[in-house]
């Protein structure tokens, strides 16, 4: 990077660092605002065995303490070089990555997607047993969707169909309608590489190490379990948050 492109970069970062307070927050307040060095492992809400059956503990401790800890590390090595970058929100980097030194861009997308991801996917998973969709829920799915009952069918479908690895979501477009989108590798629909952006309230990461060792290759029994560990509590507040 010239000298020219870097004070460009510096005055730009700047700008996204100011303008982070009035962006639209994440519905779960999981990621620091006030960032000033490096991105840490959030603890998981619940024991490595507390989705049992469904989600077996070797998986959960695996996927927590191997997966998602290697792309906080290497989120942290590639800001690393550029101190402008290590006093941004997560949700600020991943919202801007384009706007990034070549260089970092990458390792920004996958890295600082995988960890968003992780955080939020930990939030909306639960071992409790009497959570629900909310009224006003329902109702935002009965509206864009035939029924809720079609919504399942069409979410379990795009989860099936992911190629490779990917995720897919339940979102909140800048409209205000619900849409499913599905996305690859760990993009999501924060990010503008996205064909459809907006503000993720339900997802499920159909990677193979977030169920290979339990269901094999069987994406549809993982699928049908995922239902039963989703927290609707944290879905229904990520909604509301969502449509404010």
């Amino acid at each position: 990077m010239n000298n020219k492109s870097r004070r460009v970069f510096i005055k730009n970062t700047a700008l996204l660092t100011a303008g982070a307070t009035i962006m639209a927050s994440t519905p779960i307040q999981l990621f620091a605002q006030d960032k000033t060095s490096t991105f840490k492992l959030p603890d998981l809400p619940y024991g490595y065995n507390a989705l049992e059956p469904y989600i077996d503990e070797l998986t959960m401790k695996i996927h927590h303490t191997k997966h998602h800890q290697a792309y906080v590390n290497n989120l942290n090595t590639a800001i690393a070089k550029y101190d402008e970058l290590t006093k941004m929100s997560l949700e600020s980097l991943i919202k801007n990555i384009e706007s990034f030194p070549a260089d970092v861009q990458t390792a920004i997308r996958n890295n600082g997607g995988g960890h968003w991801n992780h955080t939020f996917f930990w939030n909306i998973l639960t071992p409790g047993k009497d959570t629900k969709p909310s009224k006003e829920l329902i109702a935002a799915i009965e509206k864009h969707f035939p029924s809720y009952d079609i919504f399942l069918e069409e979410f379990n479908k795009a989860a099936g169909k992911v190629f490779g690895s990917g995720w897919v979501w339940l979102i909140v477009t800048p409209k205000k309608s619900l849409k499913l989108v599905a996305t690859p590798n760990q993009d999501n629909p924060l990010m503008s590489y996205s064909s459809e952006q907006g503000m993720p309230i339900l997802g499920i990461d159909v990677w193979e190490h977030a169920y290979y060792l339990k269901h094999q290759n069987v994406r549809a029994n993982y699928i049908k379990d995922f239902w039963s560990v989703v927290n609707w509590k944290q879905v229904n507040t990520n909604f509301e948050t969502a449509m404010k």
